[in-house]
């Protein structure tokens, strides 16, 4: 906008209205005479009489008035050049206001981002197929309608309706995770239909902080549960046997259909994922509840997106826990570490030579452990006892690393070098 070129155009109809004849005068009293302003000016002993009709103060005044909103634009087009945004702050700070009043801020700005996902799968019964439907919860994460859930919710979906607000849109899997749980899954809906719930960090959190879940639970949407956080990395047992590290544990009530919705802090941020309860009726929530760590999430979204599945070494063997009973059967020199049950074609450990038990049928279906192979005891110097430990020695290398793998062979200590590869999708 040419501020200036405007100012000067709207000035120069005033100048007119208003230029005297004279430069300097000496005003007399005015007189008010059929409408009409009259001045007199004396200048050099003359009396000069200027007039003002009531038109040309309208004029005048209607001049001033658009002059001054000429000014006000110019001036916003300064700050906007300038780029100074003021926008008002959604949730104030919660050391100011109530409790209740931060309860009500963050479940109106968060709750519109958070959806109820429909999964429906179809199952073959005695008489035929039939559809079957499960619900949960999600976090609308960017505007390109990318929503953050657990692999669960989504798990052997043969369809997926996510519903934001009160509109219903099919959407479709990107990207799974089952060792985490997490899975990300996309809608195309208007751009003004998506809010974005903001992701914040789940380190320096502290027990007895105050947290909010958002969810669906039993299919009532949106609905607002508050707790405090009740306990920090707690190992989280999935029913595909992997651990989750880190989860975070809360009171805060979490129920069927909660899962894949936000645990969020005071601010309205997303610091967690809520994944699973401990229910010993089977029921419903006991005050015992867990979320996956928001950074968890944060690492892997990308990946998810752009791959569909997450990069991960793989060593290539399957083991079983080293137990008491099969270490003093073969006199093992150990009591602790994983026994190579099979090395996989094509795999790091199969071109290391790592060697696999030979596991023997009976007749009436059971197995017997007729020679045992190699044991795993350590992986880079880390202690090997578990599935778990073996999946914490990995969990910081990359495809194409090689790894330091100890084991016990006929009775003596061995270190071999393994080259590990990207895990299978089979074995994902």
């Amino acid at each position: 906008m040419d501020c200036g070129g405007k100012i000067t155009r709207l000035l120069g109809p005033l100048k007119r209205i208003l230029s005297p004849p004279v430069c300097t005068a000496v005003l007399s009293p005015a007189i008010i005479s059929r409408g009409k302003y009259t001045r007199q000016k004396e200048l050099n002993g003359r009396r000069i009489m200027y007039r003002v009709s009531g038109r040309q103060l309208i004029l005048l005044a209607l001049g001033s008035a658009l002059f001054a909103a000429v000014v006000v634009a110019c001036a916003q087009r300064v700050l906007e050049t300038g780029k100074i945004k003021v926008e008002p702050l959604a949730i104030a700070d919660p050391s100011v206001v109530t409790d209740e009043q931060n309860n009500i801020e963050v479940y109106r700005e968060v709750s519109p981002g958070v959806v109820n996902i429909t999964n429906t799968s179809y199952v073959e019964g005695w008489f035929g197929v039939y559809p079957q439907e499960g619900t949960g919860s999600g976090s609308i994460i960017d505007a390109e309608g990318h929503i953050l859930t657990n692999y669960h919710v989504v798990q052997q979906a043969s369809q997926l309706e996510v519903q934001i607000e009160n509109e219903k849109y099919a959407a479709r899997t990107v990207g799974v995770d089952p060792d985490n749980d997490l899975a990300v899954i996309k809608v195309t809906a208007p751009k003004d239909h998506l809010r974005v719930v903001q992701l914040a960090t789940s380190k320096g959190l502290l027990v007895g902080q105050k947290v909010l879940a958002i969810g669906n639970p039993f299919g009532l949407q949106r609905t607002l549960t508050t707790g405090i956080i009740s306990g920090l990395e707690r190992p989280l047992r999935e029913p595909t046997g992997r651990t989750i590290e880190g989860a975070i544990q809360t009171d805060a009530s979490i129920n069927p259909g909660n899962s894949g919705g936000p645990l969020l802090n005071s601010h309205g941020q997303m610091i967690g994922i809520n994944t699973a309860i401990i229910s010993p009726n089977g029921q419903g929530s006991v005050g015992i509840g867990f979320a996956v760590p928001v950074d968890t999430a944060k690492k892997i979204i990308p990946e998810l997106i752009a791959k569909g599945y997450i990069t991960r070494p793989w060593l290539g063997v399957s083991t079983v826990p080293l137990t008491q009973r099969i270490a003093r059967a073969f006199r093992l020199p150990v009591e602790d570490g994983l026994v190579v049950a099979s090395v996989y074609r094509g795999s790091g450990a199969a071109s290391a030579g790592l060697r696999g038990a030979v596991v023997r049928e009976s007749f009436f279906g059971g197995t017997s452990l007729e020679q045992i192979g190699d044991v795993i005891v350590t992986i880079d110097g880390k202690p090997v006892r578990n599935g778990d430990d073996l999946q914490h020695a990995l969990n910081d290398k990359k495809p194409g690393n090689v790894v330091q793998v100890e084991v016990v062979r006929q009775g003596r200590r061995v270190a071999i070098p393994v080259r590990l590869v990207e895990r299978p999708p089979e074995s994902r």
